[in-house]
């Protein structure tokens, strides 16, 4: 991974979104929301507080519950990932 998220910042990927819903119906591309799951792809070495690092809670690789509208989308390679705050994720999916 060429890039390295700083301070309390992470690197995400979101997860696609579902083609049908339960009762069959497809849905078409412009009518799909952006679904909120996401896979953690990089994560910064947490935020200063007193002169002190503090680490972030999660970890490269976890699935998180991200906010819908936070972070910044960036796309790299050919990719689309987002760049949010550790703020931002509103949980962890075990």
């Amino acid at each position: 991974m060429k890039i390295k998220p700083l301070n309390d910042h992470l690197l995400v990927v979101r997860a696609e979104p579902k083609d049908t819903v339960k009762g069959g119906i497809i849905i078409p591309d412009s009518a799909k929301e952006k679904p909120q799951e996401a896979v953690i792809k990089a994560v910064g070495p947490g935020r200063l507080v007193d002169g002190k690092r503090v680490p972030l809670e999660v970890k490269k690789g976890e699935i998180v519950l991200i906010s819908k509208y936070g972070g910044t989308e960036i796309k790299y390679d050919d990719k689309d990932y987002i760049l949010i705050r550790e703020d931002d994720i509103l949980a962890v999916i075990e």
